[in-house]
This record gives C-alpha cells, sequence and structure tokens, in this order.
C-alpha cells in the first residue's frame, strides 16, 4: 500500500487543519475539521502526485510516518494508477507506445496514468496486462 506521512496541524485561530506532506512539499490542503482536512490530503496528494507523472519524473518514495505524522494512503484507484506509471517507467515504455498496445489513442493513456481521472479499474488492469503485469488487491485494517 503507498501511503505518505502528513502533518495536520491546527490553526489555534480558526480551529481548522491544514495537511502538508514532507515527501510530496506541493501537496498542501486545509479543512474545517479533522475528518475534512483528511478528505481533501488524499485529493490533495493525488494531484500533486499527477503533476509528477505530467513533468515525467520519478514519483517521490513514501518514508515512515515521524512522530506527529499521520499516513494517507492514495486511494484504491490512485494505488493501481501510481503502479501503472511505475511500471511503465521501470519498463522503458512511453505513453505512445503504450497506446499502441492497446490500440487506443495518446489522450486515453494520459486519462489512466492522471490520478485525478476517475478511470474504470479495468482499464488499468488492461493497461496493466499490456505491459505483463497484474492487479493484486488486498485489504488491511483500517488505522
Amino acid at each position: 500500500m503507498r501511503a505518505y506521512p502528513a502533518r495536520l496541524d491546527q490553526d489555534p485561530e480558526t480551529g481548522g487543519f491544514a495537511v502538508t506532506f514532507r515527501d510530496v512539499p506541493e501537496a498542501i490542503t486545509c479543512g474545517d475539521t479533522l475528518e475534512e482536512a483528511k478528505l481533501h490530503a488524499v485529493d490533495a496528494l493525488e494531484t500533486a502526485l499527477s503533476l509528477y507523472v505530467e513533468d515525467r519524473a520519478d514519483l517521490p518514495t513514501a518514508t515512515p510516518a515521524e512522530p506527529g505524522e499521520t499516513l494517507v494512503p492514495l486511494s484504491a484507484l490512485g494505488m493501481a494508477k501510481a503502479a501503472l506509471y511505475e511500471t511503465m517507467r521501470a519498463q522503458g515504455v512511453g505513453k505512445a507506445a503504450l497506446a499502441r498496445r492497446l490500440n487506443c489513442h495518446l489522450p486515453q493513456v494520459d486519462r489512466l496514468l492522471d490520478l485525478t481521472h476517475a478511470s474504470k479499474l479495468e482499464q488499468v488492469e488492461t493497461a496493466l496486462a499490456a505491459l505483463g503485469k497484474r492487479l493484486v488487491v488486498d485489504i488491511a485494517d483500517a488505522a
């Protein structure tokens, strides 16, 4: 599971919470309540990681949480898309090459790699299969 450590700091004046990620400094968000801040944290994280994909950069490695930090996991679809992107990079397969393997257009591959786009999980599975991989799903106790 890919989860990044985040700091959730409460503003003493407003009572709201600011969220920052040590490993992904581009991901910054806030919420009026702790629950809202945690929900926004996933969106901010996936949006920031999509910028790495757009820039064709390596995704940051998630480090263990330090005291005072909370682990924020990607959504299941976000994890699958991150795995697809990392597999492509490891194999040296570009977006155009994947589009040819999938017999689809480049914008479809762009959407498959966009962590903020609501692709169908089956499409990500098909793309992984075209790279000789399969998606494995696991569950864990909630934190």
